[in-house]
């Protein structure tokens, strides 16, 4: 579906800190025209994004684009649980992350997750405020402070449950 709707391959691969601060590869299905994705991640997707196709829109809603990175999890390069991973020189509120909150690495002493508390406490989405980029990264270092396998099965419960009434993905 994905090839159909627009040209290009069906797969977006894109640079993202890994445990160690070590760059991953990450997979996902494009949801973006090919000549206007974005391979370095700087640039956020924002509501309305034109840069979307139809398909990826839907992909988007349904977080369905994130499937591939179960590849990334047998590869052993994220967990399905942790910190979500972001694209190296991400910006947050037009700042690098790691200028808008100093302790920012430590987040990387664990894998990245397919999920994690801060989208579990619905802080997804474009970060243009700091306080909400500063919230998240509170999120990531408390799991990685506070990690256990408790912890865990509570947030793939809470992900799921959320997904089920509709997620907040776009």
């Amino acid at each position: 579906m994905i090839r159909l709707d627009s040209r290009g391959p069906a797969l977006f691969r894109q640079t993202r800190w890994g445990r160690n601060g070590i760059k991953i590869e990450v997979l996902k299905f494009r949801t973006m025209r090919s000549e206007m994705c974005d391979q370095s991640g700087v640039n956020q997707t924002t509501e309305n994004d034109p840069r979307l196709t139809r398909v990826g829109r839907i992909l988007r809603k349904t977080n369905l684009d994130e499937l591939p990175q179960l590849l990334n999890v047998v590869r052993g390069d994220m967990s399905l649980v942790g910190p979500r991973c972001h694209a190296v020189n991400m910006l947050a509120a037009g700042q690098l992350y790691e200028q808008l909150v100093p302790a920012y690495h430590l987040r990387h002493a664990v894998r990245p997750g397919i999920t994690g508390l801060a989208q579990m406490r619905g802080l997804r989405g474009p970060t243009v405020r700091p306080s909400k980029a500063r919230a998240r990264i509170a999120c990531d270092l408390h799991y990685v402070e506070n990690f256990s396998l408790w912890l865990d099965t509570k947030i793939i419960l809470r992900t799921v449950i959320n997904e089920l009434k509709g997620g907040a993905g776009f």
